[in-house]
């Protein structure tokens, strides 16, 4: 018999069994420790010899699928993938060590999933359904999890997941693998310490979030700094001083959202020294933009955009979405409020660079933006403005 027959035999057995092993548990042992011995019971049953390997993988396998996210469970804890997608039960791809790959792992079918996907979301103020198909949560480790269900997604549930890394990034090993410069690093403590206003900006994938994590570890550790998130993402070190605030989705009735607009308004009123959103995206830009014109200089902020230049035009429009402004006003606010731009982008080898190094500043009615770090293709690094060849 072979591996998956083995381990559909001990997940029906298991599972026929599962009463007794609960009730066993209400007499005096942890439940999941009688789980797991008798799992080793029921492999010590099978008549063909198995290797020790494969006795460990059914063991975990078979307990994973019962108590905790089945297939899932593996690959959350294998610290070389930064990312799952499931696209459906028998359809997971990964990112592994930085390249895109078919995971060999699968769901037995569509309802199992469905089952993890509600595990996913209990205890997350969370609801995802027929009727609100699409949310998104965090794991406790800090990983985002987005979640599509039909009709929205046609082949079946879609599950993507970004792992958060375990191990938290420093200044000096972006340093040490080449993301950023020395030089550029000490312009940035200074422009965080000397209270200057950012955003980072960069594509999906491209370490915004980690990156503004670490300059957040520039922040002196006795101002007052609170975070507004959608999912509550942000790892801030060595702040005493710290408000966490994540907004909440609405109900099945449609009532008690409270979103970024709000919060980003309510954190006014708590006497921030600076304010941290974890993301721009809609409406709330105009709100962010004001908050940093209202004595709230330093607060930081990433956006999705493909560079400098695409961040203002994106502010822009985001502001324009539902207010009237002249475009006039609207480039006078982003212009009083935005100090510095830092875009990261994602290179062709899976690598993460600091791309851009941005100062914001305002002639007349025009944002004038003046690069002072720009990435050189030819020397493959960051350079300052004025070693850049000409034509750069």
């Amino acid at each position: 018999m072979d591996y998956e027959s083995n381990i559909a035999l001990l997940k029906d057995t298991v599972r026929d069994n599962i009463q007794f092993i609960q009730y066993e548990a209400e007499n005096g042992t942890d439940d999941d420790t009688k789980l797991l011995e008798y799992i080793d019971e029921c492999i010590l049953e099978i008549p063909e010899y198995i290797t020790l390997r494969d006795r460990i993988r059914l063991r975990n396998d078979v307990y994973n699928s019962l108590r905790r996210y089945d297939v899932l469970s593996e690959l959350l804890e294998d610290d070389s993938i930064s990312d799952i997608m499931i696209n459906g039960a028998g359809d997971i791809f990964i990112e592994h060590n930085g390249h895109m790959e078919r995971s060999t792992k699968v769901f037995e079918n569509t309802r199992k999933l469905e089952d993890i996907i509600q595990i996913l979301v209990a205890g997350h103020n969370r609801i995802v359904n027929e009727s609100n198909p699409i949310a998104d949560v965090r794991l406790k480790d800090g990983s985002r999890v987005n979640i599509v269900l039909p009709p929205i997604a046609i082949d079946g549930p879609v599950v993507t997941i970004r792992k958060f890394p375990k191990m938290d990034f420093t200044m000096e090993k972006y340093i040490e693998i080449g993301t950023i410069t020395v030089e550029a690093a000490h312009f940035l403590e200074d422009a965080v310490k000397n209270r200057m206003s950012m955003i980072v900006s960069g594509g999906t994938g491209s370490g915004k979030t980690t990156f503004l994590n670490v300059l957040s570890g520039f922040i002196p550790a006795d101002e007052r700094v609170i975070t507004i998130e959608d999912s509550a993402e942000l790892r801030l070190q060595n702040i005493k001083n710290l408000v966490r605030m994540e907004t909440r989705n609405a109900n099945i009735e449609g009532d008690n959202e409270v979103d970024i607009r709000s919060l980003i308004k309510t954190s006014l009123r708590m006497r921030p020294d600076r304010i941290i959103v974890g993301e721009v995206r809609g409406r709330e830009a105009i709100d962010m933009l004001q908050a940093m014109n209202t004595g709230h200089n330093g607060s930081l902020s990433t956006c999705h955009a493909n560079s400098a230049t695409d961040l203002i035009t994106r502010l822009e429009t985001l502001v324009l979405l539902e207010n009237a402004f002249p475009i006039e006003a609207v480039r006078r606010q982003i212009s009083s409020a935005l100090d510095i731009i830092v875009h990261v982008g994602r290179m062709p080898d899976k690598s993460r660079k600091l791309m851009e190094i941005t100062e914001v500043l305002r002639k007349d009615n025009d944002i004038i933006l003046n690069p002072i770090f720009k990435f050189d293709v030819d020397s493959n690094k960051l350079v300052k403005r004025g070693e850049i060849a000409c034509g750069k």
